[in-house]
């Protein structure tokens, strides 16, 4: 892994995406970044394997 990024910490908002990222298991998410920061969600669609 680069060195420059093994050394960083993530902001809140990167926090509650990755948790929201791993409860949806399958699906799509359309992700709205402003100043290098996730700001919301726009677009979720959840499928469930068969």
């Amino acid at each position: 892994m680069d060195k420059q990024l093994s050394n960083f910490e993530l902001s809140e908002k990167e926090k509650k995406l990755i948790e929201l990222i791993r409860k949806i298991e399958y699906g799509e998410i359309k992700v709205i970044i402003q100043d290098k920061l996730p700001i919301r969600i726009e677009e979720m669609k959840k499928s469930i394997k068969l």
